[in-house]
């Protein structure tokens, strides 16, 4: 378990009512109490150990807040309640998991009901991507603006919208999914959602490593030399440095990369004309190696007024995205009901 106790004064919660926050990756389980201000009081993570089952995960991810409410100094009956962000497909309307794919075994789970009855607190569920997008907009890159478009560019590639201030869920609660869009018609399956083409099938950093290793194959097929043939997984971090280095299959897989990514964002962007587009995960940690070219293909590919409007930024959560996320959420749902 990693604790933060940088992340803000502790033991007082004074001001605004905060909420706990809580998030359910397939890998890390991560907590905080978070003011309506957006400082995180305590902060803490730790595996999510899936194979362990839903029921096991769940008592470690409780417990976690548990640990950060008292971190904080914080007394459940201080807070708004709870939010909790995962990834889909689930119902964000009876907070319950449907079966995410990242997390095996977790079907028809109620989890807002499971929290609620463990905090003795109202508990709210969305999308991770959704609370991603309502997580910039409120506390991060999209402070101040109307339309924001979040693109988290990871293992896979999830997202979310807010429209004129609002944050957008759809007619099932999971609406603005960006990495489901078709960039390439009858191209690579997607693992996610099985369909073929999708920017994640692209985009993601599985996918990168994917086609790397393809890559490699061809070229040694070939006789061609790559820095990426060697013996161990490749990483999109690996096919990231061996193109600053010029090699030859690394600048393909890298440049095959930015077409798509800049590809489907240029629909996005001509679809909702969004005043800030904030991309998020791993993927974005080469920076301008990935920003600079989207930018440049966004800019002459979209349509006049929206590639006039559509900043491109990269987000400000960091590692604690996901619980600023999720705080978002339950403030905004919470404060309104």
């Amino acid at each position: 378990m990693t604790h933060d106790h940088n992340a803000g004064p502790q033991g007082d919660t004074s001001g605004a009512p905060g909420v706990l926050a809580l998030d359910i990756g397939g890998t890390k389980l991560a907590a905080g109490v978070v003011g309506a201000d957006g400082r995180m009081w305590s902060f803490a993570s730790c595996p999510t150990g899936v194979e362990d089952g839903p029921e096991a995960a769940l008592r470690r991810l409780f417990e976690l807040g548990e640990k950060v409410l008292a971190d904080a100094g914080a007394a459940a009956g201080q807070l708004l309640g709870v939010g909790i962000g995962c990834g889909g497909p689930l119902d964000p309307y009876t907070g319950v998991l449907i079966g995410p794919p990242h997390l095996t075994g977790w079907t028809d789970i109620p989890v807002t009901d499971l929290a609620g009855q463990r905090y003795g607190l109202p508990a709210v569920l969305d999308n991770d991507g959704t609370a991603g997008a309502a997580g910039e907009w409120r506390f991060g890159a999209g402070r101040g603006c109307r339309t924001l478009l979040y693109l988290t560019v990871s293992t896979g590639i999830g997202g979310g919208v807010v429209l004129d201030g609002r944050t957008y869920r759809g007619g099932a609660g999971n609406g603005g999914e960006p990495g489901h869009i078709t960039v390439r018609s009858g191209g690579r399956r997607c693992r996610s959602c099985g369909r073929q083409g999708c920017l994640e099938a692209y985009a993601s950093g599985t996918s990168i490593a994917e086609r790397a290793v393809e890559a490699v194959a061809a070229a040694r097929a070939r006789g061609t030399a790559t820095v990426l043939d060697r013996p161990g997984p490749l990483t999109a971090e690996d096919v990231d440095a061996a193109a600053q280095q010029g090699d030859p299959v690394a600048t393909q897989v890298w440049t095959e990369t930015v077409d798509t990514l800049g590809s489907g964002l240029t629909s996005l962007v001509n679809v909702f004309e969004p005043e800030l587009v904030v991309l998020g995960g791993g993927v974005t940690r080469s920076g301008d190696r990935l920003l600079e070219p989207v930018r440049r293909l966004v800019a002459a590919q979209a349509m006049g007024p929206a590639a006039r409007t559509a900043r491109i930024v990269v987000a400000s959560g960091g590692d604690a995205a996901g619980v600023l996320g999720a705080a978002a959420i339950g403030l905004e749902r919470l404060a309104d009901a």
